[in-house]
């Protein structure tokens, strides 16, 4: 009990020399009881939260004011920056569908909407098509004023949206300068991988979806996209008289027309007895006016001769039919379309020339309408391959080469590589482009059948998918292509989008396939 007198005055003199030090402990216990209780949250979760303010607070930003509504020659668009995981640009032409280009690769996406189409203005330009040459300055000067306006006000906006979100989560005006801070910074750096990352030519190879993706001739001739150098302005201007000259044209869609210096092959492929392949194929022969068509077999699903009858519309496409023997596809199919007119049958390395382009193909060597996977699969694949290039050698040493080979499987396909510029083929049901290793291109095309009835054994339906190829005239070899795709069973989708082949853009120099063939790569298992 002596201790007692002691602390009480110990007490008493700190009191005395730090008056206020209890008090603001007092209030401080009031106001956190369990202040020394709870932990700190550790740095990184921290900024884990802070980054999921800046990004929330910057989206929400966006949606609220980062747009502008901009006049592009004759039609007036509003463009929106979007977050994206890989970027482009999408320009919307409602109600007739859209188009993607991509430009640039950054976590944002500059969104195009077409609103409507001054009818002034595009009345003069379709009065007077002398103004025409100036359009592309116009529209160029228009783009350019129209993305620094938007850059402008996405500032504003992310900086704006992520502050004020941070305000409203931390209550504390330091940590809410931080996330727009943080938010300006990321903004600009995603500005800058757009820039570093710009590709003009983009425009050249435009994927195009909803009604745009039946108007051809929105994707242009391949001959004169290949051989104009100045491609950004002029496309895009030519991309704008085009939409211009459709919302002029109400009812119908323009007419293509067709380039006479242009080879138009339908590559086709795993049909599978899918009757709506045959109107598919029809439209698309009337729509681009193809000069022949290649089918790279598997057109019947059993080979049987009761099936032999759905080969009949084959007459009625209206265009010379090339054909290889797929697995499904058996001997009594292949008299049957031998004896049919216009259809040309190649097998054993059998060359023809068609349309101005020399076909040679050689058939499945195997019949599998089982699906199965027979002994000796792959090393029969190789040796039908290696006829095929034996065939095609002795075709160039008689003076006639081959321009475009031909055969069902992708390994087979293999064995040509170098001793042909390209080569089709399909059975994997899946669209695929590669140069191998000696130069010669293989382009695989997808189920222009959608699988057949095997589009029912899955959740999701197959798409229905084919290519035009357009070659050059005069030196035969491939100048683009245009993949299609359709919206597989019960489905109403449609897709093409326009590809260059690298050696064939503005500045680059051709390749030639050379005469030794590549290692054969291991064959997969067949559908």
């Amino acid at each position: 009990m002596a201790r007692v007198p002691a602390i009480a005055s110990t007490l008493l003199n700190r009191v005395r020399t730090s008056p206020g030090t209890l008090a603001r402990h007092y209030r401080s216990r009031r106001r956190h009881p369990t202040a020394e209780l709870v932990p700190q949250p550790h740095p990184w979760a921290r900024a884990l939260g802070l980054l999921a303010v800046v990004l929330l607070g910057a989206w929400l930003g966006l949606l609220i004011v980062g747009n502008v509504r901009v006049p592009v020659g004759p039609m007036n668009t509003t463009m929106t920056l979007r977050p994206s995981l890989s970027g482009g640009t999408k320009i919307n032409i409602s109600p007739l569908g859209a188009l993607e280009l991509d430009t640039h690769q950054a976590p944002v996406r500059l969104d195009v909407n077409v609103d409507q189409l001054d009818p002034a203005r595009s009345q003069a330009l379709v009065a007077h098509p002398e103004r025409l040459s100036g359009l592309q300055n116009e529209v160029t000067h228009d783009v350019e004023h129209g993305t620094l306006d938007l850059a402008l006000r996405s500032c504003v906006a992310v900086v704006s949206g992520a502050t004020a979100l941070g305000l409203a989560v931390y209550r504390r005006p330091r940590r809410a300068l931080a996330a727009g801070g943080t938010a300006l910074a990321l903004l600009m750096a995603s500005g800058a991988s757009a820039y570093a990352t710009w590709n003009p030519d983009s425009v050249l190879e435009p994927k195009y979806s909803g009604l745009l993706s039946s108007a051809p001739s929105l994707v242009g001739s391949a001959r004169s996209i290949v051989t104009e150098f100045d491609v950004y302005q002029k496309e895009l201007a030519r991309l704008v008289t085009n939409v211009t000259k459709l919302y002029d044209v109400t009812s119908t869609l323009p007419a293509y027309q067709p380039d006479p210096t242009t080879i138009r092959v339908l590559h086709v492929s795993d049909i599978h007895l899918n009757p709506a392949s045959w109107k598919i194929i029809a439209s698309l022969v009337q729509q681009y006016k193809v000069n022949v068509i290649a089918d790279t077999g598997d057109t019947m699903d059993h080979g049987s001769s009761a099936e032999n009858g759905f080969l009949d519309p084959i007459a009625d496409l209206g265009a010379p039919y090339v054909w290889v023997r797929g697995n499904h596809d058996s001997a009594v199919t292949q008299r049957y379309l031998k004896r049919m007119k216009n259809v040309h049958v190649l097998d054993d390395g059998s060359a023809e020339t068609i349309a101005g382009l020399r076909f040679a193909g050689m058939g499945d060597p195997q019949f599998t309408p089982d699906r199965s996977n027979k002994p000796g699969a792959d090393a029969s694949e190789q040796l039908a391959g290696d006829r095929l290039a034996a065939a095609l050698n002795d075709q160039r040493a008689a003076g006639s080469p081959v321009d475009v080979a031909m055969v069902h499987e992708p390994s087979a396909a293999r064995e040509v590589d170098g001793n042909v510029p390209l080569v089709l083929c399909g059975h994997l049901h899946h669209e695929g482009d590669e140069i191998l290793q000696h130069g010669t291109r293989l382009r695989m095309e997808g189920s222009t059948g959608g699988s057949g009835l095997r589009a029912l054994e899955h959740k999701y339906p197959a798409p229905i998918e084919a290519s035009i190829l357009y070659f050059d005239r005069a030196t035969r070899r491939l100048q683009a292509w245009d993949a299609i795709k359709l919206g597989g069973l019960g489905e109403t989708t449609a897709e093409v989008s326009r590809h260059l082949p690298d050696e064939n853009k503005p500045g680059a120099t051709p390749s030639t396939p050379s005469a030794t063939p590549t290692s054969p790569s291991p064959s997969p298992s067949t559908p």
